[in-house]
């Protein structure tokens, strides 16, 4: 099978999160995947990512599962077993608490290839904007010590984006 081109994941996410928002903004869900994908591309460009068609297609999918409910099975009719298993991989298992789900998913991850790592990466460094007004300094302070997890079991996939992660970390704001 021919790989897809990253226009025809694009367009089938775009589908499948049609109407989504990005979670307390009025923004199209697809701006947080296209965040995650442009993460990727600067990084590729500065130093190389392993199988970057494979990153940029889990990238654009990686919460298709988890959000959406897309079956792994359409995802491997559509873009390959590769694309499908790196998607899997990258969402959490809804059954299992938030930890175990977080534990569970990371140690999946670890099973796929270098490229899929570096979708979890760009993943939590998108997530470390300013986080809601809402959100307790405690919650804020268990969102970062989960990215330091993430480092931790992925960084070396790609040195780069782990520095990225690293800054973003110690660049998170804690509410008050």
């Amino acid at each position: 099978m021919n790989s897809p081109t990253w226009m025809t994941v694009w367009l089938y996410a775009a589908e499948v999160h049609q109407g989504q928002l990005v979670p307390g903004t009025p923004l199209a869900y697809l701006t947080h995947l296209g965040q995650v994908t442009l993460i990727l591309l600067q990084a590729h460009q500065q130093q190389p990512l392993p199988d970057v068609d494979l990153a940029v297609s889990c990238a654009i999918l990686h919460d298709s599962i988890e959000d959406q409910q897309v079956a792994h099975a359409e995802l491997a009719a559509r873009f390959g077993l590769a694309v499908a298993d790196g998607v899997q991989a990258l969402s959490k298992v809804p059954a299992l608490d938030k930890a175990a789900a977080m534990t569970d998913s990371l140690a999946r991850i670890r099973q796929q290839p270098p490229a899929v790592w570096c979708v979890k990466l760009a993943d939590r460094i998108c997530n470390l904007q300013p986080p809601p007004a809402h959100w307790s300094r405690d919650k804020c302070l268990a969102y970062q010590a989960e990215a330091r997890q993430i480092l931790t079991a992925l960084g070396a996939a790609h040195p780069l984006l782990a520095d990225w992660l690293q800054r973003a970390i110690e660049d998170y704001p804690l509410a008050d």
